[in-house]
């Protein structure tokens, strides 16, 4: 079968295309034929080996020294069972399901086995494959961010970064739990983010949120850019702070910050489970949660992807249809 592997830590020319065994399902697991995947934040970070400076060792012991044990990148896919281990119960051959293979990758590939246990399940029924693909990372991520945040009706919420794969995810949910949503995206990206119900779109290049005066109950930084300090002065005396993408040392920093006040940070990394994927596939049944794509890929241009997704300016998902 063909898939993508990584040669070696660095820019997205060090993803090659190459041809491998296709596995077989153990007695727990099932076969899955990958029609469509996702670039995701996290393969990006494991391809150029994006960690703090402080934390260089250690994850060089975990994810590889010289290039990622794990050749194989990406964890979301979209895509149909094609066999399944003797001991299955869940599923059968021809389910359209859609989940994620954790931190055991793999999805950057025509085939793939899953433990039937894992986060996976069947499709929602109103979605393709790609879009399947583009509901997982940012609508998991939100969902479980937004209920660590208990947000109640009539909250005021401010989401920064309001148009990445994380930041529409946040939107719609926020929306359907009854906040005032407050979006924060750039120039190009302020009808995409109204177009998904928040009631207010702030342009960062034209206006700095903490000039406004107003206090959120809520603020939530998707893309780890925000200025701290003003993310801090902009919550009310009992806020609370999401932080998505923060190191160790920055919330260290935070918490520090927040220091002798009530106020409240939210981050650190979060399990990917198949109660939270059954929620995510409801709310799309439902129409309260749709997935948006900026571009899809084929398979073979996975480097042309990923130099886009480098770019830092992608609006919701970057897809990869395998074909």
């Amino acid at each position: 079968m063909k898939a993508i592997i990584c040669t070696k830590y660095g820019s997205p020319e060090v993803l090659k295309i190459v041809e491998v065994s296709k596995p077989l399902p153990k007695e727990d697991e099932v076969l899955v034929k990958i029609i469509a995947t996702n670039v995701t934040v996290g393969d990006i970070r494991i391809r150029a080996f994006d960690v703090p400076i402080s934390f260089w060792l250690p994850a060089r012991l975990m994810l590889g020294i010289s290039k990622p044990k794990k050749e194989i990148l990406g964890s979301i896919f979209a895509g149909t069972i094609e066999a399944v281990g003797n001991n299955v119960k869940l599923f059968k051959v021809g389910d359209n399901v859609f989940g994620t293979t954790e931190a055991h990758g793999g999805a950057y590939a025509e085939y793939a086995c899953v433990k039937e246990t894992a986060a996976i399940t069947l499709m929602p029924a109103n979605l393709s494959y790609n879009e399947a693909s583009a509901l997982i990372f940012g609508g998991t991520t939100a969902l479980c961010f937004l209920k660590k945040a208990d947000i109640k009706k009539g909250q005021n919420i401010l989401i920064y970064g309001a148009s990445g794969s994380l930041g529409t995810s946040s939107v719609q949910l926020a929306k359907y739990f009854g906040a005032n949503v407050t979006g924060v995206c750039s120039t190009d990206n302020v009808e995409l983010v109204k177009s998904l119900g928040a009631d207010r779109v702030i342009d960062y290049k034209k206006l700095d949120f903490s000039n406004e005066g107003i206090k959120y109950d809520v603020i939530f930084d998707t893309v780890g850019k925000a200025d701290i300090s003003k993310v801090i002065n902009s919550l009310i005396p009992t806020g609370k702070y999401m932080h998505s993408v923060s190191t160790p040392g920055t919330e260290i920093k935070i918490k520090l910050a927040l220091l002798g006040s009530k106020k409240v940070f939210i981050g650190g990394t979060l399990t990917v489970d198949k109660s939270i994927l059954e929620e995510i596939k409801e709310l799309s049944n439902l129409g309260v949660l749709k997935p948006v794509i900026d571009r899809v890929y084929n398979l073979d241009e996975i480097v042309e992807a990923h130099r886009y997704v480098d770019l830092g300016h992608k609006k919701g998902n970057v897809v990869i249809s395998i074909k």
